[in-house]
């Protein structure tokens, strides 16, 4: 067994997460970034939340440590509401999961709708990165625009104090994707719960700040191996 397991967030690569895998292993951490279905590993299927969960609960071995990035963060979530005992701890970093109805919903709806002509005018493309955190999906395919839309749905139902697993949440200050308050939210809202702010860090550490994030990891998994 790995001593971490990681979802990534919205993105059809891992690639930029390199730099802070490599450094992890160098520093004795074991480590597997799972491929999520339709993401990073291709589908044409369109997923819900439970779909994800069974998908995590089958790929990560019961007791294990686990972290989700953004919407990686948002299954994970609804893993452990759902199975209470399946992780020994979890870590959110910048993790979607707070339902926040007057924005991402109603945005991606409407962008889903207004067509190719328009995707590559650069701010609908920038509004398509604040809500997903990532460009990519201004080219995703019909079937994974609609899983996104499933996935925010989602957080409305998420019932976070059923979340028990011991959890660390490791946040950017300058995060706009998933802003610092939804950070704080989540916190209040775990019964189980430790929260970390880092100052220079955006929606994707492991881009802005890779060696700060693979030392901050690095730390915290080995005192929870302990």
């Amino acid at each position: 067994m790995a001593d971490l397991y990681i979802i990534h967030g919205w993105t059809y690569t891992v690639e930029p997460w390199k730099q802070t895998l490599s450094e992890l292993r160098d520093r004795g951490i074991s480590v597997k970034m799972l491929r999520v279905p339709g993401l990073t590993e291709e589908s044409k299927k369109v997923f819900t939340i439970e779909d994800y969960v069974k998908w995590a609960n089958k790929e990560i071995p019961d007791g294990a440590i686990a972290l989700g990035h953004s919407n990686g963060g948002r299954i994970l979530l609804n893993l452990c509401a759902k199975k209470p005992d399946k992780l020994k701890y979890l870590i959110l970093l910048d993790s979607a999961g707070i339902y926040e109805p007057t924005t991402k919903k109603k945005v991606v709806s409407f962008l889903a709708k207004i067509g190719k002509p328009f995707k590559k005018i650069p701010l609908i493309d920038k509004v398509f990165h604040k809500v997903t955190g990532s460009t990519d999906y201004s080219r995703a395919p019909e079937n994974m625009k609609q899983t996104l839309a499933n996935m925010l749905e989602s957080d409305e139902n998420l019932d976070f104090s059923k979340v028990e697993t011991k959890t660390f949440i490791l946040w950017g200050k300058k995060d706009t994707v998933t802003p610092p308050r939804q950070a704080t939210a989540i916190y209040e809202k775990l019964p189980n719960a430790e929260l970390k702010f880092y100052s220079n860090w955006t929606h994707a550490p492991y881009i802005s700040s890779p060696d700060e994030l693979a030392r901050a990891l690095a730390a915290l998994v080995e005192r929870l191996k302990k």
